[in-house]
């Protein structure tokens, strides 16, 4: 077996992408691990946690209950637990214990609703992904169970609706981030119905049908978006407004897909060959986004995109590379150029002699560079990148 990660780190895992996704849905959320395991989440993945209360719970599973393959217990403690809470839904997610003792997470589910009344989901997460998945299962599954089929898409105005999918701290922190992205298409003529999942009520998000538009901000959202589609037949966009050249294009794809249902989900430019190629690690929607940016704005055309996550293909061009090992990405990375990723790739940089560009990524190396997250919408990519670069 291959060492995946024996010099660089993994990225958060699928079960704490669950608990990003529903922090902020007024949801009761259980782990269903050891007592104490929750703080792999509360104190490394979740920035909100000491500013904004959530009703997130670990089972508390024990070595007995493990060995015996019990699920009696738990689901006894979260009805009691609910119907104490009284939450809008109760979700359940799963860490390799469960996963190794076969636990039936639909079935829990199932049995937790019948009990309390309260719709629960259950999802089969493992701790052996990363929290794209585990966010995009949530964030399809609320939208299955709670988005209202009657709403339909308002009559087009000269401020056309959006929403924008899959916000969460793991992709953008909270320093400040999205509220840049949301302010972008505030000032591009838009109106945002809802943002999944941050700074927005229950009401703006189940009733995201009445959006013209999806914009589809990370990978994570992509599950969200097809399911918004077959429900109200949204078109979606991918990509974030990075830079003045590529943001002003992606704004008019927005419009365009508002006005004629145009979809598009990416924009990638061809690639040509240059001596000193960029490489930019990270969220295949986000790496892109400044891949396309560096192109529209400043004709860089040899830059390519690693992505070491799952999902992430359809934001891609033939020139971008998909790479889940580490050695696969010390070898790319081999011949030297720039790398842009997040600081806890530098290792991997330094091995190729490539120039390092540090851009913190919160999924990856949690709060440790939080504060150096540079804010990226519209021409603040442009003040970021030419001091860095040197253009």
């Amino acid at each position: 077996m291959r060492q995946t990660a024996s010099i660089l780190s993994t990225y958060a895992a699928d079960v704490s992408g669950v608990c990003s996704a529903l922090y902020e849905m007024g949801g009761m959320t259980v782990m269903h691990d050891a007592s104490g395991c929750n703080s792999t989440y509360n104190t490394h993945d979740e920035p909100r946690w000491y500013d904004m209360p959530s009703m997130v719970y670990i089972s508390a599973l024990s070595e007995t209950e493990a060995m015996l393959g019990d699920e009696s217990k738990i689901i006894d403690d979260i009805s009691e637990a609910a119907l104490e809470l009284k939450p809008r839904f109760i979700a359940i997610a799963g860490t390799p214990i469960p996963m190794m003792m076969g636990t039936d997470f639909t079935g829990m589910a199932k049995d937790i609703e019948q009990r309390t009344g309260i719709p629960a989901l259950g999802f089969a997460t493992n701790g052996m992904h990363s929290y794209l998945l585990g966010a995009g299962a949530a964030f399809k599954s609320v939208a299955e169970r709670f988005c209202h089929r009657s709403v339909k898409a308002k009559p087009l105005s000269k401020s056309p609706l959006i929403n924008l999918l899959g916000a969460t701290p793991l992709d953008f922190s909270v320093t400040g981030g999205i509220q840049a992205i949301k302010k972008f298409f505030e000032d591009e003529g838009f109106t945002v119905q809802s943002t999944w999942a941050m700074n927005s009520s229950w009401e703006e998000m189940t009733t995201a049908g009445v959006a013209h538009v999806n914009i589809v901000l990370s990978a994570c959202a992509l599950p969200l978006a097809e399911v918004l589609k077959s429900i109200y037949g949204t078109p979606y966009v991918a990509g974030l407004p990075y830079g003045r050249g590529f943001s002003s294009a992606l704004a008019e794809k927005v419009r365009k897909a508002a006005s004629c249902c145009y979809e598009e989900i990416s924009a990638p430019l061809s690639s040509c060959n240059c001596k000193k190629p960029i490489y930019i690690i990270g969220e295949a929607v986000a790496s892109s986004s400044i891949k396309n940016a560096l192109q529209y704005d400043y004709g860089i055309k040899n830059v390519h995109v690693i992505s070491a996550l799952e999902n992430g293909s359809f934001a891609l061009d033939k020139s971008d590379f998909e790479l889940s090992e580490e050695d696969d990405i010390f070898k790319i990375l081999a011949g030297g150029g720039t790398v842009i990723a997040d600081p806890l790739y530098k290792p991997a940089a330094e091995r190729g002699g490539a120039k390092f560009i540090a851009l913190p990524h919160e999924g990856y190396s949690g709060r440790i560079f939080r504060r150096n997250i540079p804010i990226l919408a519209g021409d603040s990519f442009n003040k970021w990148i030419e001091g860095k670069l040197e253009l």
